[in-house]
């Protein structure tokens, strides 16, 4: 039986039905889905009650594991991480700014793939923004200041020791294993315009969580400019929205979208299992 993929109807997203992820898949599945995964960037696999085993399985397919560097996988598993927060959690909402992950890194990673297991009743959302029509639309003028950009990007604003989830962070009782460190302040350059690897369509790469200037341009510049970009390429006219619920796996394309999380689970845990798609040769 063929995958059936239903458009969101949003900016971008599909959900796919009538397929087993829990089983091995055939390789024309296995090629349907990736055409589908290139055109709607993210995916949606609904009632699917999956083991890490399964969830491993399921990435290889579209890539090997990539690195996650500031994070501590789950035991036993080197390649899955635990997206946790406790129902009793006090810290800021983790990820809660549009991001494209691992953006710093020399080759960042193809996609990321996300398990649900712990879904809170109420919020826990998380957004896309399709970054091919975020330029596409963008007005000429500002199209203009970004054509030609090298983008510089480091973790430092996240990961460093003294960053949002360095050492204050981890010592207020967060509950998951994020592991800073000075490596964070390393930098990695990207043009902030350029095309996807294996469709060739153009599109915006990351955001100002990631990028903290431009080659050639002073800070204030930089950072105007990344401001009036990030305030564009996130508009609601290119995202979807996704209601998660438990046995879900959701899979996006880090070379097209940004994603962001949100709150709204006060008092309820949340738990999800993470593996990362690396990036292929051609990256």
């Amino acid at each position: 039986m063929s995958p059936k993929i239903t458009p969101s109807g949003q900016a971008c997203g599909a959900t796919v039905t009538g397929v087993d992820l829990t089983r091995p898949l055939q390789p024309e599945t296995v090629r349907a889905l990736r055409e589908a995964w290139l055109e709607h960037h993210v995916l949606v696999f609904p009632d699917q009650a999956m083991s890490d085993d399964d969830l491993e399985r399921f990435t290889l397919y579209f890539g090997a594991f990539g690195d996650d560097p500031f994070f501590g996988p789950i035991p036993g598993r080197e390649h899955i991480a635990a997206i946790r927060r406790d129902a009793d959690e006090t810290a800021p909402v983790f990820a809660e700014v549009w991001h494209s992950d691992w953006s710093f890194q020399k080759q960042p990673p193809a996609g990321t793939c996300l398990f649900g297991i712990t879904i809170p009743p109420v919020g826990g959302d998380t957004l896309f923004a399709d970054q091919h029509q975020a330029l596409e639309a963008m007005p000429a003028s500002l199209r203009e200041r970004l054509e030609g950009r090298i983008a510089i990007h480091s973790a430092r604003r996240g990961y460093a020791p003294n960053g949002a989830y360095g050492d204050a962070d981890q010592a207020a009782g967060r509950s998951m294993d994020i592991r800073p460190s000075e490596a964070a302040m390393a930098t990695q350059t990207h043009p902030i315009i350029r095309p996807h690897p294996e469709t060739g369509r153009l599109g915006i790469f990351s955001s100002l969580a990631y990028i903290i200037g431009f080659e050639g341009m002073d800070e204030q510049e930089g950072n105007l400019l990344l401001g009036e970009l990030y305030q564009w390429q996130t508009r609601e006219a290119f995202r979807y929205r996704h209601r998660w619920s438990k046995d879900m796996l959701v899979m996006w394309d880090n070379r097209s979208v940004l994603h962001t999380a949100t709150g709204g689970y006060e008092g309820h845990a949340r738990l999800l299992h993470r593996t990362t798609i690396a990036a292929s040769p051609a990256d």
